[in-house]
């Protein structure tokens, strides 16, 4: 009767193994860049992104006056080398580039609340959104400019 109990751990150890080598070998950076559909898939969610940010009231005057292209341009490159893409982001750093915009935290939640849709209605799974998102954290208090 013990065989079955330590048959049943050794193979409940083995299954876990297994599981967490998978993950590690689908955590490797570029398999972020290709869940995101490479630079095309990103450029796709950034731009769906730029729909959301005019329609939506709570952030949409924050980005009133932006070179649409260029932002468009910059933030696919981030996206893409945040995501371990062979993409290079060449504009300003965070700090700079939001120095004078007093985000709040209702403004910065509601950016990456569109981040999140927007990677939705692209078929982008669920934890490759949740990767993105938490590579995105640490620039939260450049932008906040804590």
């Amino acid at each position: 009767m013990r065989y079955p109990a330590i048959a049943v751990a050794l193979v409940t150890m083995l299954a876990l193994a297994g599981c967490q080598s998978m993950a590690e070998k689908t955590d490797r950076p570029e398999s972020l860049y290709l869940q995101l559909g490479e630079r095309s898939g990103i450029a796709s969610i950034v731009e769906d992104l730029l729909y959301l940010i005019v329609e939506d009231e709570r952030i949409n005057e924050q980005f009133s006056g932006v070179d649409v292209r260029q932002f468009h341009s910059n933030l696919t490159d981030q996206l893409c080398e945040l995501s371990g893409g062979p993409c290079t982001y060449s504009g300003r750093e965070m700090r700079e580039s939001h120095a004078d915009m007093n985000v709040t935290d209702t403004q910065f939640n509601a950016l990456a609340e569109n981040l999140i849709l927007a990677m939705e209605q692209n078929n982008i799974p669920t934890g490759a959104q949740n990767r993105l998102i938490k590579r995105l954290v640490p620039l939260y208090p450049q932008i906040r400019n804590l």
